[in-house]
């Protein structure tokens, strides 16, 4: 074929173009022009787009080099006009439905989504709309918490560390008795315990149903180590319910196991019924607990602190996450609050996805020794 360098010519500039053209693509495409009439341009140029090019950003390379190669009389805008469409770049993040217009029509009224996320993630949770509130479960859903670790008795292989005996002679039978490859072996990590009591009474009403899910994302991550509890008029405990998969499923569950939804709050004797019940028998034992509550205790504000003070004794770590500690001017003067700071490790704020994701940090590093 006598138009067969002109072809290889067209394929070679169109690689130097920028658009990743193989041989195997060459092929095709002199394949392809072999059954084409070479005087039709229009057909020379799709045997070209559709063999030579394998991405939609290639098609603008492909145009120009079409152009310049074979004709100067190739209009740039039918070839433009055919090419595919563009993809979304932004995706638009808020309230309004997609088919109502009211965005879309006013180009610079685009909210852009990564700006949007960031706004929600330290809006205030009771102030959400039912729209963020929404997009804030899906937000819930990504977290990929990791929970926190101690050592444990057994050991591992290491690169470093104290020298492994055993493995060291193993490794000079094959070596006629030389030690010349020394094994070491380091302290193993295993997950620490981690206990989340939430308070579901009714000042805590507007943040309780994130809570709950922020709890099944933790139980559901790390369901060998987690337990949840429901704080209230009673103890209840959740974490059978929140191991489910599906968060919908598992909220619905934890809410028929729940009697005194949106009730009052009886801190001390539900921390006693905890401790009664599972907290000596191992539960809290060396874990990280952590206590979701505003504080407000209506029952007596000493056994509250004698339980809490039974509470540090077994546990790791207890962190008091309090959702009004993230307002400006907050002060800890609720009388269970008062009562607890001598015997927390930390007071956090959770009345954000931000204060959440910072909760998870906490979490994490107070498993350390």
């Amino acid at each position: 074929m006598d138009v067969l360098p002109g072809l290889v010519g067209f394929a070679r500039v169109l690689a130097e173009s920028g658009v990743p053209v193989s041989s195997h693509r060459t092929a095709m495409y002199l394949d392809a022009v072999g059954h084409l009439d070479l005087a039709d341009p229009g057909a020379l140029y799709w045997a070209g787009r559709l063999t030579l090019c394998g991405d939609p950003d290639d098609l603008p390379r492909y145009d120009e080099a079409f152009a310049r190669w074979f004709t100067d009389d190739w209009p740039a805008q039918e070839q433009r006009s055919v090419s595919m469409p563009q993809r979304a770049q932004i995706a638009a993040l808020s309230g309004v439905e997609a088919g109502s217009g009211d965005v879309l029509s006013d180009p610079e009224a685009l909210p852009v989504a990564a700006s949007e996320t960031e706004i929600l993630r330290h809006r205030d949770i009771a102030a959400l709309s039912p729209a963020e509130r929404a997009h804030l479960r899906e937000l819930l859903n990504k977290l990929r918490p990791q929970p926190p670790r101690r050592a444990s008795l057994r050991s591992e292989q290491a690169r470093r560390g104290h020298l492994d005996p055993r493995r060291t002679l193993r490794g000079m039978l094959t070596t006629l008795g030389e030690p010349i490859h020394l094994a070491h072996r380091k302290r193993a990590k295993r997950a620490r315990k981690v206990v989340l009591l939430v308070d579901v009474s009714g000042s805590m009403s507007p943040y309780a149903d994130a809570l709950l899910r922020f709890a099944h994302v933790v139980t559901r991550h790390n369901p060998a180590t987690t337990e949840a509890f429901a704080l209230g008029t009673r103890m209840t405990r959740l974490s059978r319910a929140l191991r489910s998969r599906d968060p919908e499923h598992a909220l619905a569950d934890a809410g028929r196991a729940v009697p005194d939804w949106a009730g009052g709050t009886r801190l001390g004797e539900t921390l006693r019924a905890f401790l009664d019940r599972w907290g000596h028998r191992g539960l809290a034992r060396h874990a990280v607990v952590v206590i979701f509550s505003d504080g407000w205790e209506r029952g007596d504000t000493a056994l509250l602190e004698e339980q809490l003070a039974r509470l540090h004794r077994l546990a790791y770590r207890v962190l008091w996450v309090n959702p009004h500690a993230g307002r400006k001017g907050y002060a800890p003067v609720q009388s269970g609050i008062a009562a607890a700071l001598p015997h927390i490790d930390g007071l956090l704020a959770g009345h954000s996805l931000a204060t959440l994701e910072q909760l998870l940090q906490e979490m994490r590093d107070a498993g350390r020794s």
